[in-house]
């Protein structure tokens, strides 16, 4: 028992929160294009990732496994995110160190995603079988190119100044 459900009941709502936070993030990354804050999609992006990096410590282990480093990463990423979003207001500077770190973090777990992806999916694990098969390796090489070409026009475009929503508020 995990938070009072069963390893399988915990391992789904994991699954969902990860999920809503990707779509989330998208979202927000598609807003930062336009230089739209969207501070609903923002805060449940932001909510919906600390808890999926949070939540992935519930699971038993019996030493720190790579999951663990990454989910510490993103942790120490978000923190950055959260700073410069809601204490900075995306003053100056910050204005790219949120970008770039929320891109980062919606990086980290559409990585996770695609790990677990090759773990799970009968046909993917078949068709990379370690995490060091070519497919596998190609396909992360592919999702980390696309990630920092999206972050690099992202950080660029977004100027919340210009954008439709106000910058938050304090």
């Amino acid at each position: 028992m995990i938070l009072g459900m069963s390893l399988s009941t915990f391992t789904l709502v994991h699954v969902i929160i990860s999920i809503i936070g990707i779509v989330a993030g998208l979202v927000v990354l598609h807003g930062m294009f336009g230089s739209d804050i969207l501070p609903g999609s923002t805060a449940g992006f932001l909510v919906t990732t600390i808890l999926t990096s949070v939540t992935g410590y519930f699971f038993p282990f019996t030493q720190i496994l790579p999951s663990h480093i990454v989910g510490a990463i993103s942790l120490v990423v978000l923190a950055i995110a959260v700073i410069g979003y809601y204490v900075f207001r995306l003053a100056g500077a910050w204005r790219g160190v949120y970008a770039a770190t929320a891109i980062f973090a919606l990086y980290l777990n559409v990585f996770v995603l695609v790990v677990q992806l090759f773990l799970k999916v009968p046909a993917l694990r078949a068709l990379a079988p370690t995490q060091q098969s070519p497919a596998f390796v190609v396909t992360q090489g592919v999702v980390l190119i696309v990630f920092a070409w999206l972050g690099y026009k992202a950080v660029r475009a977004f100027h919340p100044e210009r954008g439709t929503t106000a910058v938050p508020a304090r």
